[in-house]
C-alpha cells in the first residue's frame, strides 16, 4: 500500500480521498481506503468525527462509526511510558 508506514503528504491525503488534510471525513473518500478506528474509541458513548472540511464535524457512536467505515479496529494510538 502507498504510504504505508509513514504519515501521508497534503497532495496524497487529497488524491486519495478527495478531501484536504484536517477535514477528512472516516468514508465517502474517492478510493478505497484503509481505515484503522483505535480500540479506545470504543468506550466513550459518542465521538465526533471531520466532515468534508476542516471546519465541519458530526457525532456518532462508535460503533455506527465504525460499521459504516467499514474500519478496523486497533490499538493504533501512541501509547504512553
Amino acid at each position: 500500500m502507498r504510504g504505508e508506514g509513514r504519515a501521508a503528504n497534503a497532495d496524497l491525503v487529497r488524491e486519495t480521498t478527495g478531501y484536504a488534510i484536517g477535514g477528512v471525513p472516516p468514508f465517502g473518500h474517492r478510493t478505497k481506503t484503509r481505515v484503522l478506528a483505535d480500540r479506545g474509541l470504543l468506550a466513550h458513548q459518542e465521538v465526533w468525527a471531520a466532515a468534508g472540511t476542516p471546519h465541519t464535524v458530526f457525532a456518532m457512536s462508535p460503533k455506527t462509526l465504525v460499521a459504516h467505515s467499514g474500519a478496523t479496529v486497533a490499538d493504533v494510538r501512541e501509547q504512553t511510558a
